[in-house]
């Protein structure tokens, strides 16, 4: 066991490059304990997974493991390391043999409690190996999946008892030219060489050139991949780090803080075997607006649904109320009047949330029974805001809130990155279950296909988020990035003066981004649209729906635009956005059933002195099947439209 001197003088960085140093000799037969008179090295073992165009291979070249995946002949992944460090310094991966070979397929379809669409097909053939490492005889495997939609592969750690853990040595390099989208924390993407991510950190947070899933990667022949987790279970989260002297590489950096610095550092993982690695999956497109509609990959690579009953568990849109009981009452006619089915009480309503530890009593503003209970008594759920400073017994708090009524908890500051937050995440999830609550999870937190295991985690933040007024660009980045990983919970702001986009680029969110629970309004009082006729853009919100019977990417670019449209019934809803550029998209709409359908076009207007300032336009045509819809955008603008058979 390496002592924290030790430690301190190895970095993990170090460790990273080391090891692909190790590698890369015993691939070429140069590793040091080969005597000068041995045979020629055996030829390398391979084994390929293939599904739809889309290929896994994991190879072993003079005893050490390594990958790669292709679409239709091309390379997304060229050959790359793959391996395990035990917390004593042993390193699975390097010096193996392969003990047993299997090949499976498998196919089915199954029903998601709500998702983009109405049914998932779940196809894919994988290649398992079981192997021995040389030096200790340990046992572990290696399962790589290939999807139609992309790859996926896990450890498995075969032998009973517990192992400790301190690195994963799964390395991505990518082909020359390949420009990824790096963001951590919340900050901006930044497109960039995946050996130019920059080092980032703090004394009291993992340092290093470090960047967060998903994280997208554009290669230089069209192809698009995006890199993300799923099933992380009892395992730390995973970044990724540019490999010094390997410009196309990243590897894998299992994070020892919390994404902000707070709790204890843990800079091992002991887990009970067997046990299975979270898979590390790479959705990927032949197109920009393909890689949108093969993000399900991370679902289907996700646990099964726990829960028997899900009947409660509702998607919604939420308005965000001030701190008074009236607020309250008028926040629930504000979501009757406008189709939503939530309101939520934020930071503060059971006073400052970094001094008070104490969620369970409302300030003396807020009769919390009878906003309750008016909401109940009209059909609209109450979620509670809750910092994380509050949750020391979340136990005893779900079953409060339960016992009052309340339908979601939006928890505030998760910071996820060690193995123990991501323990706390999951067992808030399940706890929140029990007492049939829905959880909203923000601040710094990534997906990892959670919600398909309990449906009730309907939503987490991990985004640079829209009541920051970001770019445009980076609202056209999103789709094809975070998104990616799963829902996200990006409060948008129709109607706010100081957003960098039209109003009708916010609309149009509400049919791009997947967001299963949908704040809308954010920072806004309902008396600001007490005349409906200002805010042409109402009808569309009061009527879009978060949940999908089918969801069709049209166009996109990331960075650049992206349009979605999306079916709920025989309704079809369709956003598009710009970056800074205005642009016309012509979207055939191929889509459709037959007859007729009557578009309701929600289009920007005439440029105002600020993208603000353009209005918004309503206009009605009859389309068919057989119609290419002419889609303009000012700069920063976008269009909502909403196609019902006539």
């Amino acid at each position: 066991m390496r002592t924290s001197g030790d430690r301190a003088a190895l970095s993990r960085r170090g460790m990273l490059k080391n090891s692909a140093v190790t590698v890369g000799t015993a691939a070429v037969g140069l590793g040091a304990a080969r005597p000068a008179h041995a045979a020629e090295p055996a030829r390398p073992v391979t084994a390929t997974a293939r599904m739809g165009g889309t290929s896994i291979t994991l190879s072993l070249v003079a005893g050490a493991l390594r990958w790669s995946a292709a679409r239709r002949g091309r390379t997304v992944i060229d050959s790359s390391e793959l391996g395990l460090r035990l917390s004593d310094g042993t390193v699975l991966g390097t010096d193996v043999t392969v003990t047993r070979q299997r090949l499976c397929a498998n196919r089915r379809t199954w029903t998601p409690v709500y998702g983009r669409n109405a049914t998932v097909t779940d196809h894919y053939q994988e290649q398992q190996w079981d192997l021995r490492d040389t030096a200790t005889g340990i046992r572990f495997g290696v399962r790589a999946r290939a999807y139609k939609s992309g790859v996926a592969l896990r450890y498995v750690l075969l032998d009973e008892g517990t192992v400790s853990l301190s690195d994963e040595l799964t390395s991505f390099t990518f082909p020359e030219g390949t420009t990824v989208y790096s963001a951590r924390d919340e900050n901006a993407y930044v497109p960039l060489a995946p050996g130019e991510i920059p080092v980032t950190g703090t004394a009291s947070t993992d340092n290093g050139p470090l960047t967060d899933l998903p994280l997208t990667a554009t290669l230089s022949d069209g192809l698009i991949a995006c890199v993300c987790e799923s099933s992380r279970l009892n395992f730390p989260r995973l970044m990724l780090s540019s490999v010094p002297g390997r410009p196309d590489t990243l590897a894998a950096f299992l994070m020892e803080h919390t994404a902000r610095g707070t709790g204890p550092v843990e800079t091992t993982t002991t887990v009970t075997t067997p046990f299975a690695t979270p898979w590390r999956a790479v959705v990927i497109g032949s197109t920009h607006a393909e890689l949108v509609d093969n993000a399900e990959l991370v679902l289907n690579l996700a646990p099964e649904n726990a829960l028997d009953d899900t009947s409660w568990i509702k998607p919604g849109k939420v308005f965000r109320c001030e701190l008074s009981t009236a607020a309250g009452l008028a926040g629930v006619d504000f979501a009757v009047d406008r189709g939503l089915e939530y309101i939520e009480y934020d930071a503060g309503w059971y006073g400052p949330e970094f001094s008070t530890p104490d969620a369970t009593k409302p300030i003396a503003a807020i009769d919390l029974p009878s906003v309750v209970s008016y909401a109940t008594s009209k059909g609209i759920g109450v979620f509670l805001y809750v910092n994380r400073l509050a949750l020391t017994d979340a136990d005893a708090l779900f079953g409060l809130y339960k016992s009052w009524g309340v339908a979601g908890v939006k928890l505030g500051f998760i910071n996820d990155g060690t193995r123990s937050m991501t323990d706390r995440i999951t067992e808030w999830a399940r706890t929140a279950a029990t007492y049939r609550l829905l959880i909203d999870m923000h601040d710094d937190v990534r997906p990892f296909g959670y919600e398909r295991t309990y449906p009730n985690y309907i939503s987490l933040e991990g985004v640079r988020g829209n009541e920051q007024f970001p770019t445009a660009a980076h609202n056209v980045t999103l789709p094809f990035a975070r998104n990616i990983g799963g829902p996200m919970d990006y409060t948008i702001c129709y109607g706010q003066s100081r957003n960098k986009t039209t109003n009708a680029h916010q609309m149009a969110m509400a049919a791009v981004y997947y967001q299963p629970l949908n704040f809308l309004f954010w920072y806004d009082k309902p008396s600001k649209y007490a005349n409906p006729a200002n805010w042409p853009g109402l009808p569309w919100f009061n009527t879009v729906p978060v949940t999908w019977d089918e969801s069709r990417t049209l166009a996109g670019a990331i960075g650049e635009y992206i349009a979605v449209a999306r079916r709920a019934g025989d309704t079809w809803y369709l956003g598009a956005m710009t970056n800074e550029d205005g642009r016309t998209l012509q979207l055939p709409l191929s889509f459709l059933g037959g007859g007729s359908y009557t578009a309701t076009v929600y289009a920007d207007g005439t440029p105002g002195t600020s993208p603000f300032r353009t209005p918004v336009v309503v206009s009605t045509r009859t389309v068919t099947a057989d119609t290419t819809l002419d889609v303009a955008m000012a700069p920063a603008g976008g269009q909502a439209i909403v196609l019902r058979p006539s």
